[in-house]
């Protein structure tokens, strides 16, 4: 269904506008929730510090994880103590809980698990993004909302819309007719508008996603990704848009036997052990799920947001004017 679904949107596969009347429907409940808020008639409420909000308009990934890691470490580097909040997709904590570098995947979900192993701050995981805002809001200078853009009981400051630069908004249409969680034309309110690789258009900063080490999960040993060219190994991708990551591996000269999986899929032993001896090499995200697991032959390859330094620049700057440090 997954599939069929996302060729209707991409790819304008047939069949398409029998969910129409759906995404008519729900577009009213969305602007009626919106309005709700705006007027107050919906409760919601800032934390005292600073939000600044990370998300996107369509299901899926748009690289809004690796911005927001960008984003935590770069803030950081400028002396900022940083906490992050995330619905904790995948992970069955309700929260508010603070997510450790040893916690459990399946508790806390994959994303809050690689942005607490990788940045600087403290993240804290809860359905009630408001809560879990307030738990970190006396530790921190600024709070960055992940996947936060929809979540309009968190009241917020700063919004940063990131946007596949592939997949852009696929055929325009919400919820189940496109893969839009809110109109396209909500892009405009954002504070900045980020493109993750594409061609920007008028108003987008233009991210790419770098690529880095190789990282072995049985020893921690790093590996350029070069060192992998021309060599046939299982690619294991439970993101958003595994094609991306199919791709990064071939234009590298990987030849990648393709194993797709759902976003935020949990991740059994037997799900990257294949018996023929080949490496397996799959994401980051991927590896935070595989804690315990045999780990001979198991690696995952590390990417960071990266972007020109006055495009940099110009993100720091809005949020170092909103907590007054410039």
């Amino acid at each position: 269904m997954r599939r069929w679904l996302e060729r209707v949107w991409y790819q304008g596969a047939a069949g398409g506008w029998l969910l129409a009347p759906l995404g008519w429907l729900f577009g009213a409940i969305t602007a009626a929730r919106r309005v709700l808020y705006r007027r107050g008639w919906l409760a919601s409420a800032h934390p005292g510090r600073p939000v600044v909000v990370v998300g996107n308009l369509t299901v899926g990934g748009s690289g809004k994880t690796p911005f927001t890691a960008w984003l935590a470490t770069a803030l950081t580097a400028r002396g900022l103590q940083v906490g992050i909040v995330s619905r904790g997709h995948g992970g069955s904590a309700t929260g508010p809980l603070e997510v450790g570098a040893g916690s459990d995947p399946a508790t806390v979900g994959d994303e809050p698990l690689l942005l607490a192993r990788r940045c600087p701050a403290t993240v804290v995981v809860g359905r009630d993004r408001l809560a879990a805002a307030r738990q970190l809001a006396p530790r921190v200078d600024v709070i960055l909302a992940d996947d936060g853009l929809q979540h309009y009981r968190l009241r917020r400051d700063l919004e940063f819309l990131v946007i596949d630069g592939r997949r852009r908004f696929g055929n325009g249409r919400l919820l189940p007719a496109g893969p839009l969680r809110e109109p396209a034309s909500r892009a405009r309110l954002a504070a900045l508008r980020i493109l993750n690789g594409g061609v920007p258009a008028a108003g987008e900063l233009p991210m790419r996603l770098a690529v880095g080490a190789v990282v072995a999960l049985a020893d921690g040993t790093r590996r350029p990704l070069a060192d992998f060219a021309g060599q046939r190994l299982h690619a294991v991708a439970g993101i958003g848009d595994p094609a991306r990551f199919f791709a990064t591996l071939r234009a590298a000269g990987v030849q990648p036997i393709e194993h797709p999986l759902p976003d935020h899929a949990r991740l059994r032993p037997a799900d990257v052990a294949f018996g023929d001896g080949l490496p397996v090499l799959m994401t980051e995200k991927d590896a935070v799920k595989c804690q315990g697991f045999p780990a001979d032959g198991l690696h995952y390859l590390e990417v960071e947001a990266d972007f020109a330094a006055d495009d940099a620049n110009a993100i720091l700057e809005r949020v170092l004017r909103l907590v007054g440090r410039t």
